[in-house]
């Protein structure tokens, strides 16, 4: 997975530096406020009746007397089971920018209708969290361990102890389409219409995306993608074995720039950290470029050795979200995107 800036090698340090290390004093009890709120929410599931089950990524399974209708979720997971008809009452990760405009994060949440419960790393509101009656929580895990993304581990326990059952969704070291699959399994237990017109459509323009990347890398298989992302100090160079996209990408047949084991090794494997000096040690065609609130972006990017970079004067730079809004609908431009980008790529390295 691409990198947003960092102070620290580690997976969460590097997504989310920056963000509050901390949730301060919190309420000791908080999880009796669950009982009898009686949430009917507005989503799919509303009015789906009897017992609900869901096996999650992590083995566990999450129970229920009836479909759950109070969701909380992270803000990407949110974002997912809306394009499939499901909502959700509350959100935490990044949702809002600075401006208070929806996050690239978002997708197409209306960020003005639902709770956020943190907006930041290491932010998690449990008062208001027990205050929405959740009746389920889900995430994502970025590591083999089951860690809940964006749950901060220091009150892990009471967020927990709060009742609703958990659920997480693994995009750790797999390939795309199988945490899409797992996505549309969850929304279609959560009441969604997953043979609808619209999801075949979506699924439909995924599949066609996917062939025509693999077309494009066939037919221009000397053109070298580097996976990027900028931080103040460091540009960070993603390898390729991690990250749903990448590794999904790569069998696709697309020619990535791929920083040695040894070179990826203090990051668990998942990127290279280069000082701006360095940032044209490996030779690209196009670059892909974390698109993440928490990165710099390439117009501000002002670093002499960047605007030197054969891909960046020959206006061959993309954008990339390394955390993927896990629907078709949203899945399939960035396939797209790659797809035209090496169609159109002239050979610069």
């Amino acid at each position: 997975m691409s990198k947003a800036p960092a102070t620290r090698l580690t997976r969460r340090g590097i997504l989310t530096a920056g963000g509050a290390l901390g949730l301060g004093a919190l309420l000791a009890a908080c999880g009796d406020e669950k009982a009898n709120s009686g949430g009917s929410g507005s989503g799919a599931a509303d009015g789906k009746s009897g017992p609900w089950s869901f096996k999650d990524d992590r083995g566990q399974t999450a129970k229920a007397d009836k479909a759950p209708s109070s969701i909380v979720a992270f803000v990407g997971v949110a974002a997912a089971l809306h394009d499939y008809g499901v909502d959700v009452k509350g959100v935490f990760g990044p949702t809002k920018t600075k401006d208070g405009k929806a996050d690239v994060q978002a997708g197409d949440l209306d960020v003005d209708k639902v709770t956020v419960l943190g907006n930041e790393w290491g932010q998690f509101n449990i008062e208001k969290y027990a205050a929405l009656a959740p009746d389920l929580l889900v995430t994502t895990m970025f590591d083999g361990a089951g860690t809940l993304w964006y749950v901060p581990e220091e009150s892990r326990k009471k967020i927990l102890a709060v009742g609703a059952p958990s659920v997480g969704i693994s995009v750790y070291d797999r390939r795309m389409p199988e945490p899409l699959q797992r996505m549309l399994d969850l929304a279609k237990s959560l009441g969604a219409d997953t043979a609808s017109a619209r999801t075949a459509q979506a699924k439909k323009r995924f599949e066609d995306a996917a062939a025509r990347l693999r077309a494009a890398a066939k037919a221009k298989p000397d053109i070298k993608v580097l996976a990027g992302s900028a931080s103040q100090d460091v540009f960070y160079v993603s390898g390729t074995n991690l990250s749903i996209d990448l590794e999904y990408f790569k069998a696709l047949g697309v020619n990535f720039v791929e920083p040695p084991a040894s070179a990826l090794k203090a990051s668990g494997g998942w990127f290279e950290n280069l000082s701006w000096e360095n940032v044209d040690k490996y030779k690209a065609d196009v670059i892909m470029m974390d698109n993440r609130t928490s990165a710099i972006q390439p117009a501000d990017i002002t670093e002499a050795t960047w605007k030197k970079l054969p891909a960046v004067k020959a206006g061959q730079v993309i954008a990339r979200n390394p955390e993927p809004i896990l629907s078709y609908d949203k899945c399939a431009p960035l396939l797209e995107d790659l797809a035209k980008a090496i169609e159109t790529a002239k050979k610069v390295s």
